[in-house]
């Protein structure tokens, strides 16, 4: 591609709008963002409205990155420039530009604000587009969301909606218009059958959502968040320590739900629409490799389930899915998944309960719980 076959620029993206440090206003506004470091930077580590248009590629990075160390900035300079020219530069100031006109209201930023989104900026303005730019950075922007994190935390009054495996806690938070959906946030739901087929974010991914979310929370007048209660970690993300511990002594709003209800929940989570993402996913195939991690699943329960317990789970599961693929008959996963709230989770759930300090402040069904969150809750 050459310079001359770049999209053309929109007369409202000749006018200046100033670079910015008004880090609260990016996040609160979800402004999209152009993130100009190299890939594995952004996979490390990015925000929920950024997209990845790295000047240089990881290769292209780490060449420069030690050409400076042996020959210094200078010669970095010119060894950058001399990697990202002609049809290279053409087609990433393309995706640059489109990235522009589609988002005329964002910015661009490169890990410190420094020579890198320079570079990108000069090159846009050449190009007529004037776009600004993040002063700071990545590192600035991250430094602001940890502080904020640590800052919402205190200032917020928690509570908790709590209940056994089963009671549908996720469908309750989802419902509350003041929640924060933890397990969403950690794509995740949180239990060792939590796994979704789309991964993880990384740490730090989970960490500035949860911090921009509690940003938006606590922006108004009303300082409450309910959450979910869960434990250190939601799949292999950790919750932060500050925020573990307002939990431990967090009132609750308990879920009571009865067994045959809360297996009902489990069938509908975990087989029908967990089955239908393995077949959306896969096709054919899929009925298979959901069998195959719902059993790799439970087998990281055998320990505390015991062997015999779990034999016979993995039986009757397998026994479930042999039924489900013959006749479409999904009433066999009811056993197991009874045996397994009941032998597995519920005990696991009345421990940690003993282990807590804060109090209940009242129990009931999901729709009594959602309706006592949705009010005014004092504590």
């Amino acid at each position: 591609m050459s310079l001359a076959a770049l999209p053309k620029v929109e007369p409202g993206l000749m006018s200046m709008r100033p670079d910015t440090d008004d880090y609260r206003q990016l996040f609160l506004n979800d402004l999209p963002l152009m993130d100009t470091r190299a890939p594995t930077e952004f996979a490390r580590g990015a925000f929920p409205a950024a997209v990845s248009l790295p000047l240089m590629t990881d290769d292209e990075r780490a060449r420069v990155g030690t050409c400076y160390k042996n020959d210094g900035q200078d010669a970095a300079i010119a060894l950058g420039h001399s990697l990202v020219q002609g049809s290279v530069k053409a087609q990433r100031l393309a995706a640059w530009v489109a990235f522009t006109q589609a988002n005329p209201e964002g910015y661009l930023y490169c890990f410190r604000g420094g020579l890198r989104s320079q570079i990108v900026q000069q090159w846009l303005a050449e190009a007529g587009v004037h776009y600004p730019r993040i002063r700071g950075g990545y590192k600035a922007m991250r430094q602001y969301l940890l502080a904020e994190l640590e800052r919402c935390i205190a200032a917020a009054r928690v509570v908790l909606v709590s209940g056994r495996t089963g009671c549908g806690k996720t469908r309750v938070i989802q419902a509350l218009p003041r929640a924060i959906d933890l397990e969403g946030l950690a794509n995740h739901r949180g239990s060792t059958f939590g796994a979704l087929l789309s991964p993880q974010p990384s740490q730090i991914d989970f960490e500035n959502r949860l911090a921009i979310a509690l940003m938006k929370r606590l922006a108004g007048e009303d300082d409450l968040v309910i959450l979910e209660d869960e434990g250190r970690l939601i799949g292999r993300l950790a919750l932060p320590q500050s925020l573990r511990e307002r939990m431990q002594d967090a009132p609750r709003l308990e879920l009571d739900v009865p067994l045959e209800e809360r297996v009902t929940v489990v069938l509908e989570d975990y087989v029908v629409d967990l089955g239908r993402r393995y077949r959306e996913a896969s096709g054919d195939a899929g009925p298979q490799q959901h069998r195959e991690r719902l059993q790799a699943d439970l087998a990281r329960t055998q320990k505390r389930l015991g062997g015999s317990r779990y034999q016979t789970v993995s039986s009757l599961m397998e026994a479930a899915f042999d039924a489900q693929e013959t006749r479409g008959a999904l009433e066999g996963h009811r056993e197991w998944i009874t045996l397994l709230l009941r032998d597995y989770y519920d005990p696991m759930y009345d421990y940690q309960m003993s282990q807590r300090s804060g109090r209940r402040l009242m129990t009931g069904s999901r729709e009594e719980v959602i309706r006592v969150g949705s009010g005014p809750i004092g504590i």
